[in-house]
Order: structure tokens, then C-alpha cells, then sequence
């Protein structure tokens, strides 16, 4: 049964690091990996591409329940298709990250994808990133983390990435966009951004990503009371 599948939820703000530690633990137990963000990402786009507003949420939960998006490049969910269109690149902008988090906010939207996203629970295991998969999507996940960082620390390195990618941006104007979008994700009505009772809170601020991965590892194996460290990859 589905419910027997260990799960871990990776939940937190953007830029605290959840879907780099995310994709490491896929990579390092071998287990599926579930990027929500890519799904709301992908359906704001969707709405922009077809003509639907971001307020219109009977016109979004439509789209939401046909979005013909899928992954592929394995456990990492590497490239990210809406149809026949590779949208990897474009997805991870900030201005779809923008969209991402207004789609986000309708209940109806949320509700459409929650069974599209439980649906990446499968043998061996399931690791999920997202904003509300300890609380709302897997709230019966045995091992739930709620990473955290300090704005000015998320900021930088989504300064640094976009850097890297050769997209010039102000750190100033980065610091102002995630502040608001860390107000909104936690103040909206359904799913507000917020670790779940029963989550272990980690700060990621000026630690290295392998020391959040042992960290989070060694979290695992005592709520599961199992060995992971030594588990092959499927």
C-alpha cells in the first residue's frame, strides 16, 4: 500500500536550500523525487501562455486539472515539459517563480494538484519538496524537515545562482521580492508557508549543503528506526 512507502518532506522558504538537499537525498537513497514547485511553476506559465488570469481560479483549476506537464531525465525529475516544450530554463526565472506563488494561493488551484503530487509516492521512497507537503500534501510523512535561512542569506544565493546563469540583477531588488513572497506564502488562507507540529526545523544559514544532507540523513534514519546510508539505488 501506498501508505507504507516512506516518505520525507523537504518544506521551507525559497532560497533556504530545500531543493538542492532535495534532489541530493533522491540521488543518495535512490528514492523518487517530487519538485511541487516546478508543478505550480509550470501551471502559472500555462495560464499566462493561454490567456487565463492569475485571479481567475474556476479558469486555473480547468487548466490545473488538464496541465500537460511531465518530467523526465529520472529520479530528479531533470527536465520539466509543459506539452511538446521544454520549460526547464524558463520555469526557475523569478518572474515564474512571481507566477508560481499566485497560482499557489487559490484553494481550488492546490486542491486540483494535491492527488497529481501524492501520486509520486512509489517504491522505494519518496522525497518532497515543497511549501506545504509536511503539513497539507503527506501530512502522515514519517520524517518531516522544515528548512530556514535568513532572508539576506537566501537572497545571495539566489544572487549568485542568477549570476552564474549570467542574469544581471540587483541583490537590493532581490532581498524586496522574497520578503513579499515570503509574506505572501505565509499569510495566505490555504496552506500558508509553516512547518508542520511535527517537523524537525533546520537552519541552513552559512552551513555547507553536505553538512544539511548528514544532518537530514542522520534525522531519517532515527524517525525511521532503519539504516538509509546503506541503501542501493534502484
Amino acid at each position: 500500500m501506498a501508505e507504507q512507502i516512506p516518505v520525507i518532506t523537504i518544506d521551507g522558504p525559497g532560497g533556504s536550500g530545500k531543493g538542492t538537499i532535495a534532489r541530493l537525498l533522491g540521488e543518495r537513497l535512490g528514492w523518487h523525487f517530487l519538485d511541487s514547485g516546478a508543478l505550480y511553476r509550470v501551471l502559472g506559465l500555462y495560464a499566462e501562455r493561454s490567456g487565463v488570469a492569475l485571479d481567475d481560479e474556476a479558469g486555473l483549476t480547468v487548466l490545473a486539472h488538464a496541465l500537460p506537464v511531465r518530467f523526465e531525465g529520472g529520479a530528479d525529475g531533470a527536465r520539466v515539459w509543459l506539452a511538446d516544450d521544454d520549460v526547464t530554463s524558463e520555469i526557475r526565472t523569478e518572474y515564474c517563480g512571481g507566477l508560481a506563488s499566485k497560482v499557489a494561493a487559490l484553494p481550488h488551484v492546490r486542491a486540483a494538484l494535491l492527488e497529481r503530487q501524492r501520486a509520486f509516492r512509489q517504491a522505494p521512497g519518496l522525497i518532497a519538496d515543497g511549501r506545504d507537503m509536511g503539513t497539507v500534501v503527506f501530512p502522515g510523512a514519517p520524517v518531516k524537515i522544515f528548512l530556514t535561512a535568513t532572508a539576506e542569506e537566501r537572497a545571495r544565493r539566489r544572487h549568485k545562482q542568477l549570476n552564474e546563469q549570467g542574469v544581471s540583477v540587483n541583490l537590493s531588488a532581490l532581498l524586496r521580492e522574497i520578503a513579499e513572497r515570503d509574506e505572501r506564502d505565509a499569510s495566505r488562507a490555504v496552506a500558508p508557508l509553516k512547518p508542520a507540529d511535527d517537523a524537525e526545523i533546520v537552519d541552513t544559514t552559512e552551513v555547507s549543503i553536505a553538512s544539511v544532507v548528514e544532518r537530514v540523513l542522520n534525522i531519517a534514519e532515527r524517525r525511521l528506526g532503519i539504516s538509509l546510508i546503506g541503501e542501493e539505488r534502484f
